[in-house]
Order: structure tokens, then C-alpha cells, then sequence
């Protein structure tokens, strides 16, 4: 087979399931409306909790960065990247979050490629949630060290994994909220089943951070734990983009050293770290615990009329809110219905969730308003 008939054979038989991705060009795709051509649609599909991304301090923020550094950082940030704009915004996320350092990086993915990639050798077991992000279990299962899935959320199954010998270490993997069914790790009984096990636990708080705990310090904090490895992203609650480590002087010494990611890629550019300091203020302040609080109001209120009309809503309290409808097919065809009654919904499919759980993956931020989710709920009585 050549290569082109390769490329040829693959993409036919994502399209004959139903399960070919497209894009499109949006004019504005994150807030609370969404613009393609000349249409504007109430945004279903953003990751974009808070509302920040549009805040006028944390744009304001970036203007200032761009004018006073440029509009990139000019290299790694083991060579001249790393600018006292990197260095304040670290120490702010680990004065936060409880941690002796943060290390940035470009994105969640590469972070937890990163780490992942950096601390595990032949000898090592990586233990992780069956449902964990790709990024977790893509590295995971790259790495030379032995990977095992325990159920989802499943504390006993664990312990029983972890509980098979190993010649070298053990690294516990999850999510604090799970990006596509929004539900949550039972975070200290994991971490207790790691403990026990002499493990080191990583929790990916991709979706909590900014959006619950006080002062939004994440899931980690609402579970009263400190896991050796956190990773938070600034592309959900701060409304922006990259990622960030937060660990021990010693693990992030040892990252410095060995993580590929971090020393091979360009840093953020500056202006994106002052932006992310102001997004972080906002997240910190009394407007932003109003935003958390406007947020839970409309996932209380989306899942009180859900209930009412009949339909198989998940155990979600997050503002990730899937509708499992199975089939990719209908899947496709619920999002189109909903899109020409002004919602703009994605159909997620396979293989991004399991086959069979094709879903509409409905997102809810603190930009919407109350009259939003009644559209949601109206558009979706209808959908059938």
C-alpha cells in the first residue's frame, strides 16, 4: 500500500463511520456567541468558563505585554525566553496554589507529555484513569514504563493494580474533572490509594482550575490534597492559553534538566504571561468568585430543566454537560438541528470518547445569561 493509499483508505473509513473531523472558520468562537459568515449562534461549545478570554484587564493586559516586549518571547526559555514576565507569573501560580514552583509550558498537552516523558523509566508502572485525557495516555503508553488503566474512578481497582510488584516507581494518573463526561475524581480516595502505595499521584486539573475550589484554586483543593504533580491550563478558566507544572524545587529542577518539551519548544510570549497575571488577579478577586457563583446558578438551572424534559443527563456538576446520544450519526444530526435553532453545539465521536457514546458535548460559562439556557433547553425539546 502506498502512502496515498494509505491517507485514501483512512480517511474513507472515517467518513463511512461517521466520524470525520471538519473545521470552521468562526469570526469569534469563544464568549457567549459565536459568528460564522454572517450568522451568530449562542456558544454551547466553549471552554471558556469564565468569560475571560474577553475580560478588558486581561486584554488590556496583553496590549501592555505586546508593547513592552513584542509579540513573542525570541526563544526557549533556556536560552533568552524566560522574562521576568514568565518569572512573576510563576511564582504567583505556585504562591496560589500551594507549591514551591510552577514551570510554564505552551500548552496542557505538551506539559503532560512532558512530565510524563521525563520521570518514567523501563523499570517504572504508570497507573491511569481508563478515561484520562489523550495526552495522558498517548505519553503513557510511549513511555518505556509499564502502563496499566484502573476503572474509572475506581479507587479499589487501584489499590489492587498498585498493589502488584514493581521493580522501580509508580506514577498515579487521573483528571480532576473529566473533560468529556465533566465528572469528577474522587481525588482523596485516590490520593490515599497512592500514599499507600509509596506512588506519586499527577492529577491533570485541566477543567477545575479557575472554575471551582476558593478563590478557584481547582479540584485538588476542593478535595484537600496536594498531589506531587499538578497540571493546570490557562485555555479554560483564564480564558487563554499554555499550561503550567506546579511541583517540588526538586522535581522541577530535575524538569529543567530532562523535560524535552519545555527545553526544545519557544516559551509563551510575554505578553501572554502578563495576560495570564491579570486573568489570574480576576480569578483571585471577589468578581471572580460572582463568576464561579453565576456559573453554578446556570449548570443548577441547565440540569433542573434537563431533568424535567426527560433526558439522560451524566453526573456532572462541572460546566462540561454531555448528552449521550450513542449513534455518531444522530449525534451529527442533533448538533445540525440545534445549530438551525441558534445553539452552536459539537458533536464529540469517536475515537475521542468510546465507541457508542457519541455525545453532544454542551459547555456553559459565566458569560451566559439565565435567557440562554432557557433557548438551550427549548432548542433541545425540539431536536428530535
Amino acid at each position: 500500500m502506498t502512502w496515498q493509499q494509505r491517507i485514501d483508505v483512512a480517511l474513507a473509513e472515517r467518513r463511512a463511520a461517521d466520524a470525520l473531523r471538519t473545521r470552521h472558520p468562526v469570526a469569534q468562537g469563544a464568549g457567549r456567541w459565536l459568528t460564522v459568515g454572517e450568522r451568530r449562534f449562542c456558544n454551547f461549545s466553549s471552554n471558556d468558563y469564565l468569560g475571560l478570554s474577553q475580560h478588558p484587564l486581561v486584554v488590556h493586559a496583553w496590549q501592555q505585554g505586546a508593547e513592552r516586549y513584542g509579540v513573542g518571547s525570541g526563544g526557549s526559555g533556556h536560552v533568552s525566553g524566560h522574562t521576568v514576565a514568565h518569572q512573576a507569573l510563576e511564582s504567583e501560580l505556585a504562591d496560589w496554589l500551594g507549591y514551591a514552583r510552577a514551570l510554564l509550558f505552551i500548552s496542557g498537552f505538551s506539559a503532560n507529555q512532558a512530565v510524563i516523558a521525563a520521570l518514567t523509566g523501563k523499570d517504572d508502572r504508570i497507573v491511569a484513569d481508563k478515561l484520562s485525557h489523550a495526552s495522558l495516555l498517548e505519553a503513557a503508553s510511549h513511555s518505556p514504563a509499564q502502563l496499566r488503566r484502573f476503572a474509572h474512578n475506581d479507587a479499589d481497582h487501584l489499590a489492587a493494580l498498585l498493589a502488584k510488584p514493581i521493580a522501580g516507581q509508580q506514577l498515579v494518573v487521573t483528571e480532576g474533572i473529566f473533560s468529556m463526561d465533566g465528572d469528577s475524581a474522587p481525588l482523596r480516595t485516590l490520593a490515599a490509594a497512592a500514599r499507600h502505595a509509596h506512588a506519586w499521584l499527577m492529577v491533570d486539573d485541566a477543567h477545575g482550575t479557575g472554575v471551582v475550589g476558593e478563590q478557584g484554586r481547582g479540584s485538588c483543593h476542593v478535595h484537600g490534597i496536594t498531589p506531587e504533580i499538578l497540571i493546570v491550563t490557562f485555555g479554560k478558566g483564564f480564558g487563554v492559553s499554555g499550561a503550567a507544572v506546579l511541583c517540588s524545587d526538586s522535581v522541577a529542577d530535575y524538569l529543567l534538566q530532562f523535560a524535552r518539551h519545555l527545553i526544545y519548544s519557544t516559551s509563551m510570549p510575554p505578553a501572554q504571561a502578563m495576560a495570564l497575571s491579570a486573568a489570574l488577579q480576576v480569578i483571585r478577586s471577589p468578581e471572580g468568585n460572582h463568576r464561579r457563583q453565576h456559573l453554578a446558578a446556570l449548570i443548577a438551572r441547565f440540569r433542573h430543566g434537563a431533568a424535567q424534559l426527560g433526558m439522560d443527563v451524566t453526573d456532572s456538576q462541572s460546566a462540561i454537560q454531555p448528552l449521550i446520544v450513542g449513534e455518531n450519526a444522530r449525534a451529527l444530526r442533533l448538533a445540525e438541528r440545534l445549530r438551525q435553532r441558534g445553539c452552536w453545539v459539537t458533536a464529540i465521536r469517536p475515537p475521542t470518547v468510546p465507541p457508542g457514546t457519541a455525545r453532544l458535548r454542551l459547555t456553559l460559562t459565566a458569560a451566559h445569561q439565565a435567557e440562554d439556557i432557557e433557548r438551550l433547553l427549548e432548542a433541545l425539546d425540539g431536536s428530535e
